[in-house]
C-alpha cells in the first residue's frame, strides 16, 4: 500500500484450498473460489476496490471481477462516476437481483410447460402447438390461468430488463467484452417478444406462432436474395443449437452459479439437470434451424417453424413418438434446471 493512502485498506484473503489455508470447502475451481471472495465483498459492504493477485490469485481475481460493482480491465479496477455509477449501483441493487430471479423463474416455468404440452401432443391428448404459445394457452385453460399468465408476462418482462442491464453494464461471470453483451441484448429482445405474446394470449388476440414464423419465411423468400437470407438464418439457428449442446456437454453453465452455496449432492443434481436440459434444448434448436434451411432449399415455407415444428418432425420419424417424448422431457428438464438457476444464479 502506497504511503499516504489513509483512506484505503489492503485486505489479504486466505483463499480456500490455496497454500496453507484450511481444508477446501468448495469444488476448488476458480469460479467457486471467486464466489467466496464475492460473498466476502458483499458481507463487508465494499463498493469500490482493486483486485490484485499473482499466479493462482491472479486467476481468481480475474474470475471474481465480473461479479463486483466496478468495471474491470485486465487486473485492475476502474470506477465510474455520476449518472453511470448510479445506474450501475441500481443494476446491482436487491430490486434488480429480484428482477433477474423473477425472469429466470418465468423462463424455467415456460420450458416445463412446453415439455408437458409436447408430451400430451406425442400421446395424442392435445392439439396445441408445442411451443411458447401452446404452453401459454394450456395455462390459460386452467382455473388459475389468468393470474399465472400475468405473473409469467411480468416475469418475461423482468428477464428482458435484466438482460438489458447486462448489455449496459456487463455480464456476471463473463470477462468484459462486446460478445457477452450482444448475447444478452439478443436474449432481451427475444423475451420482450415472449412478454408481448403472453399479453396477447391474455387479451385473446394471438395468432398461431408457428404460422407467423412460416409467413415471415414465405415473405422473405419472395425477394431476390430471400432464400439466401432464410438459409443463413437457419444456419445461425443450427450453430446456436450446437453451441448449446457443447455448453451442456462441457458444463460451462456452472460458472454462472453460486456453487459454493450448494451442498455436494445438490450441486451434482443441478449439474446433471443442466447437462441434460441444455443438450436437449440445443438439439431441438438445431433441428428447428435445419428445417428452416430445408425450407430455403425447397422453397417451401411450410417446412419451416420453431420448437413445435421440430418436435412434430421427430414424431414423423421411425419410433417418432418415443423420440418426441424424449425431446419433450429434455425441455422439461431444462425448465427444472432453469428454476434451480433462478435460485443460485450469480446476478
Amino acid at each position: 500500500m502506497a504511503a499516504g493512502s489513509a483512506d484505503a485498506r489492503l485486505i489479504a484473503v486466505d483463499l480456500p484450498g490455496i497454500g496453507g489455508s484450511a481444508e477446501v470447502t468448495t469444488d476448488g475451481t476458480k469460479s467457486a473460489v471467486a464466489d467466496v471472495i464475492h460473498q466476502l465483498v458483499e458481507a463487508m459492504g465494499l463498493k469500490r476496490g482493486t483486485l490484485v493477485g499473482q499466479d493462482v490469485g491472479g486467476l481468481v481475481a480475474y474470475s471474481v471481477s465480473p461479479c463486483v460493482l466496478e468495471v474491470v480491465t485486465g487486473m485492475h479496477s476502474t470506477t465510474t462516476t455520476g449518472v453511470t455509477q448510479k445506474a450501475r449501483r441500481a443494476s446491482d441493487s436487491p430490486a434488480a437481483h429480484m428482477l433477474a430471479r423473477a425472469g429466470l423463474t418465468a423462463r424455467g416455468v415456460i420450458y416445463v410447460l412446453i415439455g408437458w404440452v409436447a408430451v400430451l401432443l406425442a400421446l395424442g391428448r392435445s392439439s396445441r402447438e408445442a411451443d411458447q404459445q401452446g404452453a401459454l394457452q394450456l395455462l390459460a385453460s386452467k382455473p388459475y390461468g389468468l393470474v399465472s399468465l400475468w405473473l409469467l408476462g411480468i416475469g418475461f418482462a423482468a428477464y428482458a430488463l435484466w438482460r438489458l442491464s447486462e448489455t449496459a453494464f456487463g455480464v456476471t461471470g463473463e470477462p468484459p467484452g462486446a460478445g457477452p453483451r450482444l448475447k444478452s441484448l439478443g436474449r432481451a429482445v427475444i423475451y420482450a417478444g415472449f412478454a408481448y405474446l403472453t399479453f396477447q394470449v391474455i387479451s385473446g388476440t394471438q395468432r398461431s406462432q408457428s404460422r407467423q414464423q412460416q409467413d415471415i419465411t414465405a415473405t422473405a423468400m419472395q425477394h431476390a436474395a430471400g432464400r439466401w437470407l432464410v438459409g443463413i438464418a437457419g444456419l445461425v439457428i443450427v450453430v446456436i443449437g450446437l453451441v448449446l449442446v457443447s455448453q451442456g456437454y462441457r458444463r460451462t453453465f456452472m460458472k454462472y452459479l453460486r456453487t459454493s452455496r450448494m451442498s455436494p449432492s445438490t450441486r451434482r443434481v443441478v449439474e446433471l439437470l443442466g447437462v441434460i436440459g441444455t443438450c436437449a434444448r440445443g438439439l431441438v434448436f438445431a433441428l428447428a434451424g435445419a428445417l428452416v434451411i430445408d425450407a430455403a432449399i425447397t422453397h417451401r415455407a411450410s417446412e419451416s417453424g420453431g420448437i413445435d415444428k421440430a418436435l412434430l418432425t421427430l414424431r414423423n420419424q421411425p419410433f417418432g413418438e418415443f423420440l418426441m417424448i424424449l425431446a419433450a422431457l429434455g425441455l422439461a428438464v431444462f425448465g427444472t434446471y432453469g428454476l434451480a438457476e433462478a435460485r443460485w444464479r450469480r446476478v
